[in-house]
Order: C-alpha cells, then sequence, then structure tokens
C-alpha cells in the first residue's frame, strides 16, 4: 500500500509539472487516503500485535 501512496505522490508531481491541474489533484487526493488508510492499518494492527504480546 505504501508503494501506492509513493506512485500516487510521483504522478501528482510529474503532472503537478506539466500544468495538468485537474490530474494532480486527483492523484494528490488518493495519495492522501491511501497514506491515511496506511496510518489506520498500521495503529490496528500495533493494538492488535500489542495485545497478543
Amino acid at each position: 500500500m505504501f508503494r501506492w501512496f509513493i506512485i500516487c505522490i510521483i504522478i501528482a508531481i510529474v503532472a503537478g509539472i506539466f500544468g495538468f491541474g485537474g490530474i494532480s489533484e486527483a492523484a494528490a487526493g488518493i495519495a492522501k487516503i491511501i497514506f491515511f488508510i496506511f496510518i489506520i492499518g498500521a495503529i490496528i494492527a500495533f493494538l492488535v500485535y500489542k495485545k497478543i504480546f
């Protein structure tokens, strides 16, 4: 999932450089959503791992 986040950020930067505002905004929005899902998943995994041990 982190790889998808990096790919979306790179697409947003490249699109921003070439002036494609809509594409860069969409890719940045997708990257933000994936990033927050990753953070929530990491917190849940940490709490589950902590309860097991």
